[in-house]
């Protein structure tokens, strides 16, 4: 049995508030992570990403499952929530959120995951990238076409523009999934995170604060220094956040997967 650590990292940046949010939900067995990045003004951004958080983090704690499927199909129905939540209230008609959601099964050692939009996960195994989520964005689709590189698309002007998020319509609806569970052990890290920090810290610079941390807080904070820096001359630079998950030696039968603060 794995054990798992856990660090989380929530800010307003240079905004007037945060319309990011995040959490997690634990058993035995399961671990659940959660990180959405709302928008939609008027408050609906917030309003969005803590109710898509909520909103799975309580479906996956009803009927916990190691089913990569079953995970698709919980973003679906946090779909249909906001939805519901956008037609019931005037305010919130424009509100809308990415989300993108880890399950790992700490017994069996395995992981999936999903997402919709451009909030990201991280896969790292030895200090480096293993694999990453793709978003559902217009410079991503420019990106797969060969018409911008990686790079180029972080300071590309409709770098925020969303092909698809929580709050669409269903038929517009897009999720990306892993494709199945994948095998994780000991000494894997995981990163999820909004633009608002991806967009100012490389995949390199990931793998170099990994690599002088001593746990995922320490991780974390090396992070938030980065963007910090990056984002030191743009005043009203985005909201971000990110959630690190730290797989370890296995645990003693006394003990329970650890959050640090």
């Amino acid at each position: 049995m794995l054990g798992i650590e856990v660090a989380i990292l929530s800010d307003k940046g240079g905004r007037s508030y945060n319309e990011d949010a995040c959490g997690h939900w634990n058993s035995e067995r399961h671990l659940c992570c959660v990180l959405a990045d709302g928008a939609g003004g008027h408050g609906g951004g917030d309003v969005a990403s803590r109710l898509a958080v909520e909103t799975l983090l309580n479906a996956f704690g009803e009927n916990p499952t190691s089913d990569g499927d079953a995970l698709s199909e919980l973003i679906w129905d946090t779909n249909e929530a906001l939805l519901g939540h956008r037609s019931s209230d005037k305010r919130l008609r424009d509100m809308h959120t990415t989300v993108v959601c880890l399950v790992i099964d700490f017994v069996d050692s395995m992981a999936h995951w999903s997402h919709v939009g451009d909030s990201r996960l991280y896969w790292f195994r030895d200090g480096r990238v293993r694999d990453r989520t793709l978003d559902h964005s217009l410079v991503q689709s420019l990106i797969n076409a060969g018409v911008l590189t990686p790079e180029q698309a972080r300071e590309h002007p409709r770098r925020s523009e969303l092909q698809s998020a929580l709050g669409t319509r269903p038929e517009d609806l897009q999720v990306g999934a892993s494709g199945g569970s994948v095998e994780v052990q000991a000494g894997d890290a995981f990163l999820l995170c909004s633009d608002g920090l991806w967009e100012f810290v490389t995949d390199e610079a990931m793998e170099h604060a990994l690599g002088g941390a001593a746990s995922p807080s320490a991780w974390i904070d090396a992070l938030e220094h980065q963007v910090r820096e990056a984002a030191r001359s743009r005043a009203s630079h985005d909201n971000f956040s990110a959630l690190a998950v730290w797989l370890v030696e296995p645990l003693g039968e006394d003990e329970m997967p650890a959050e640090e603060a």
